[in-house]
């Protein structure tokens, strides 16, 4: 049986790599898992994902080592329901903010009367491998709670939110956070890296592994170094790389 994400987040020596699907095409999802990913989000806050593409793309991962996250548009538990529904192995929550909003995310993963998730895995148990009854608990105690810490906000409440029982992992969203911090896209900014070493401070601390974005090598070994255990990026913009690249050896031919 594939290790879950979950049971690799609880070593505290291994290392996830992951991609944030934002391409609707479960074809992507399965390149993704098939390549040896940890896990894969698959964004329904940024890209044009329909309900039956994202099962689609979380169905193209079975047999694989790969655990489908996805991304919902907002906290919230009819949001969280119809992905863990189609069979997803956890949630990326995005916008958190406050110690609340932290304990209603754990909530929503979770079934009463420890949680407020409403029953009905017709769907997903298959992708699980477990019969319908057996879902709720065999699998649930496997179901990933990522935090993305995007927000002011949340930089303010870090400390607290980090406390939180039942959060898996935490995710700095560097695009969103500078952006909340008026230096959008300026990652070098004083202001932005002091509310990074904030986060990292606050994780570490609690034991509560962290992610970052790895589009080239020296970025990853740079987060790793500081102790990141998640380390991934964006598929579209894996693929526009990949493609100038190519651009680039065909032109400049020199």
């Amino acid at each position: 049986m594939a290790m879950t994400m979950k049971a690799k987040l609880a070593d505290p020596n291994y290392r996830l790599n992951g991609h944030v699907c934002i391409i609707p095409s479960a074809v992507v999802s399965q390149a993704v898992a098939a390549a040896g990913a940890d896990y894969v989000i698959i964004d329904q806050e940024h890209s044009p994902m329909g309900h039956e593409t994202l099962h689609a793309m979380i169905a193209a991962t079975q047999g694989t080592d790969c655990a489908p996250l996805v991304r919902i548009t907002e906290i919230g538990e009819a949001n969280v329901k119809r992905a863990l529904d189609a069979g997803a192995e956890g949630i990326c929550f995005p916008l958190v903010r406050t110690v609340a909003d932290a304990e209603r995310c754990v909530a929503s993963l979770r079934y009463p009367p420890n949680g407020r998730r409403g029953w009905g895995p017709f769907v997903s148990h298959s992708r699980w491998g477990v019969s319908m009854l057996e879902y709720s608990s065999s699998t649930v105690r496997d179901t990933v709670c990522m935090l993305l810490i995007e927000t002011v906000d949340a930089l303010e409440n870090i400390e607290e939110i980090c406390q939180v029982e039942g959060v898996d992992c935490m995710i700095v969203a560097s695009f969103d956070l500078s952006t909340e911090l008026d230096v959008s896209g300026r990652f070098d900014h004083p202001k932005f890296l002091d509310a990074v070493a904030r986060i990292e401070g606050a994780a570490f601390k609690a034991g509560i592994p962290l992610g970052a974005v790895g589009f080239t090598k020296e970025q990853t070994q740079d987060a790793l170094a500081k102790g990141y255990r998640l380390i991934g990026a964006f598929d579209i913009l894996w693929l526009k790389n990949a493609i100038q690249q190519s651009i680039e050896w065909t032109k400049n031919t020199s």
